[in-house]
């Protein structure tokens, strides 16, 4: 497994400098500055072309369709087999029965393949516990060979692509077709190779004007932000702005956004009676490492470093996205993996390693140890009260080194 997260990490360069080099595509201009998160959303009308939206529009109209509610915002991070503490989380919440009701739900990578079931509710919670313990996922990482040295990636890409297709059914779409028309948002974002940036996509609008080819781009959005540049091929999405037509080639949304919290449905309401916005935040990994030993070697070094490039990005994500909410008098909880949980590979796709982070992500949850709040905003002591889930597996709010990433 080392050996394969090393590898990936040193053909991404390379793969996203080749297909820049060698995929036709029409380049559009990105819709927000570069290094600025993303501030518009795709969404798909009923002509069944696609237009860009500022975050600000669709806030209002989201506030105008739930008028004198809060609105609760999920965002679930990116982490490849790690989503699987994600997936517990959201379960245990429900058999505790204290998960909220989220008017957003957004995903990023493994939180795009969870998304949808945590915007359609605990109804589908079989649905996910499925997807994260059956064992489906053991087989998602199948070599290309030699084929890996010519292509876009080490594996192939067939695998993830039947897997999110085996689930992403027509009973989900109409579902969430049905949810998004109570004005509720479910959004993914991936990675547009051609300008780098993130594009954030509208599902449940492609869930309701998407007519026959609604699952076909349901399931290649979150397959994309799902898609590791350098371990799966990236994913052609065709699109259709006004009377133009492009081909783009999109990425894993990680490589831009570990996840994503839009500043303006964090904004308070204009109604003094309604209480403001409530964010919720799962990272599906950990924010820091073990002091380790390194090797001496070129891959232990690189693997090492971009390791805590992404740690120090989901850090940065975190503390910025729990500093808006503290200013915009909104409450934010957030969790993450401890770091004294045994040593993970977001590449394991075992059924045994990911059934026990499943079950880990529940047993918190259940007990009531999931969240860590931001002081001064919510109630911290709050999120300390539930029960240990088990006194050789510390929970979220139980490690200090998570604690302290919250905004002081």
């Amino acid at each position: 497994m080392q050996v394969r997260f090393q590898t990936a990490i040193l053909l991404t360069c390379v793969t996203l400098l080749a297909l820049q080099g060698c995929a036709r595509i029409a380049i559009h201009e990105p819709t927000s500055a570069p290094g600025e998160a993303p501030n518009a959303i795709r969404t798909l009308g009923p002509d069944q072309r696609f237009s860009t939206i500022s975050s600000q529009s669709v806030a209002r109209r989201l506030r105008g369709q739930h008028a004198g509610q809060p609105v609760n915002i999920l965002a679930l991070s990116g982490g490849g087999a790690d989503g699987a503490f994600g997936a517990g989380a959201l379960v245990g919440l429900t058999r505790s029965a204290t998960r909220p009701p989220f008017s957003v739900v957004t995903g990023v990578s493994a939180g795009a393949l969870i998304a949808p079931y945590a915007f359609l509710g605990p109804a589908w919670d079989e649905q996910l516990i499925e997807v994260y313990t059956s064992g489906r996922a053991e087989h998602l990482l199948q070599s290309r060979g030699l084929g890996a040295f010519f292509g876009s990636s080490l594996y192939r890409g067939e695998p993830l692509r039947d897997l999110v297709d085996r689930y992403a059914t027509d009973e989900l779409i109409q579902a969430v077709a049905q949810e998004a028309s109570t004005g509720r948002l479910l959004l993914v974002a991936t990675t547009d190779v051609s300008t780098g940036e993130a594009v954030v996509w509208d599902l449940g609008s492609i869930a309701i004007n998407g007519g026959p080819g609604a699952r076909a781009l349901f399931r290649d959005v979150l397959v994309a932000s799902a898609s590791v540049p350098g371990l799966f091929p990236p994913v052609v999405i065709r699109v259709q702005e006004g009377q133009a037509v492009y081909e783009e080639v999109h990425v894993d949304g990680t490589t831009t956004v570990p996840f994503l919290v839009p500043l303006a449905f964090v904004e308070p309401s204009a109604e003094a009676s309604v209480p403001g916005a409530a964010v919720y935040v799962i990272v599906d990994g950990r924010l820091g490492e073990q002091p380790a030993s390194i090797r001496l070697r070129t891959r232990s070094i690189l693997s090492r470093s971009v390791t805590a490039g992404l740690n120090h990005m989901f850090r940065t994500t975190l503390e910025l996205a729990a500093t808006n909410a503290q200013l915009e008098g909104a409450q934010f909880q957030f969790a993450a993996i401890p770091v004294d949980y045994p040593q993970l590979d977001p590449f394991d796709f075992r059924t045994p390693t990911m059934r026990t982070l499943f079950q880990y992500g529940y047993r918190c949850a259940q007990a009531g140890r999931l969240w860590i709040s931001t002081p001064g905003v919510g109630s911290d002591e709050a999120s300390r009260t539930g029960t240990l889930a088990s006194q050789n597996t510390p929970c979220p709010v139980d490690d200090k080194s998570i604690g302290r990433f919250a905004v002081r």
